[in-house]
């Protein structure tokens, strides 16, 4: 490695560790073990196509043969499905694999959305003020007035009304998204705009004002950047409540249709089996749920408390 490179990259990792964010997250046993956690899951999700035994979206490799076995290690299993299959032959393993992916897009995406609508509004109702923000902020108090669940219920059920039913299934992991993120970005806007109300009175943005810089380039190359901290550390927690939503619209049956294994839609098959001895198609998707959710909640909890100075 050339001399120049070997002292970037020593400048760097000097630089990492004297950094007080890395300082609390290894110091902090909670913290690494969500986020490994969190990674292996994501990495199981991301390689399903490759690690997974059995792709559940091949219709020719499924066997009706193969339905509601039980686990390997169980009476009746079969080695070739570690955690047993469900109703249509396929291996629960490989569904929570690729439920994962399903679960995640969902989650991120839906995330991303929300994060996207509630800064812009936030940023433009801090900035401008006046009847601007009155209006915006009197809308999130309205949606703050219902739970998120039945923000997307009530956008799902308008879609499904209005869309034709052929096209249900095509259209229904993009109409999960879109309800998710619609119920999810208030908390988004109300805290960019606090910050920005904050942010606006400083002397830097005064400058830029006088010297002619347009509103538009101010919000955004100058208070954005200092307004993401807090905007971060809602992301995180608002994964968690995303994939969590999704699961549940998919177990009410307003989700995800059947046919697409998202952990959600493996619950709901699971739970209709439950009760006659077929525990494994629900309880390991559920395990995964939790696992999943807990440790996207704990590392965004830390990440809450590292970025708050009053706590430092």
């Amino acid at each position: 490695m050339p001399q120049e490179d070997l002292n970037w990259f020593t400048d760097l990792r000097r630089r990492i560790a004297d950094n007080d964010l890395w300082y609390s997250f290894t110091h902090t046993p909670m913290a690494y073990i969500s986020a490994i956690v969190g990674i292996l899951l994501i990495s199981l999700a991301v390689f399903a196509p490759l690690i997974a035994p059995q792709n559940p979206f091949d219709l020719a490799s499924l066997d009706l043969f193969d339905s509601s076995l039980p686990p390997s290690w169980m009476e009746m299993g079969d080695k070739r499905f570690l955690l047993g299959t469900d109703d249509q032959g396929r291996g629960i393993m490989s569904t929570i694999f690729y439920g994962l992916r399903i679960s995640l897009f969902v989650g991120f995406t839906s995330v991303f959305l929300s994060l996207v609508i509630g800064v812009s509004l936030g940023l433009i109702s801090g900035y401008v003020g006046g009847r601007v923000d009155s209006i915006i902020m009197r809308i999130a108090d309205v949606q703050l007035s219902f739970p998120a669940i039945l923000i997307a219920l009530l956008i799902d059920g308008v879609f499904r009304t209005v869309m034709p039913k052929d096209v249900h299934e095509d259209l229904a992991l993009y109409v999960v998204i879109f309800a998710i993120a619609v119920s999810g970005w208030v908390q988004y806007a109300r805290t960019v705009r606090s910050s920005v109300m904050t942010e606006k009175i400083k002397e830097y943005v005064q400058a830029g004002q006088v010297i002619g810089l347009g509103s538009a380039r101010i919000m955004i190359k100058h208070i954005l950047p200092n307004v993401l901290g807090p905007v971060f550390v809602i992301g995180t927690l608002h994964l968690a409540l995303a994939i969590i939503i999704e699961a549940t619209l998919s177990f009410l049956g307003v989700g995800l249709p059947p046919t697409t294994p998202s952990l959600g839609t493996l619950i709901r098959i699971g739970n209709e089996y439950l009760f006659s001895g077929e525990w494994w198609i629900t309880i390991f998707p559920g395990m995964t749920l939790i696992i999943l959710s807990l440790s996207v909640n704990l590392f965004g909890d830390w990440l809450r408390d590292a970025l708050n100075p009053k706590l430092q």
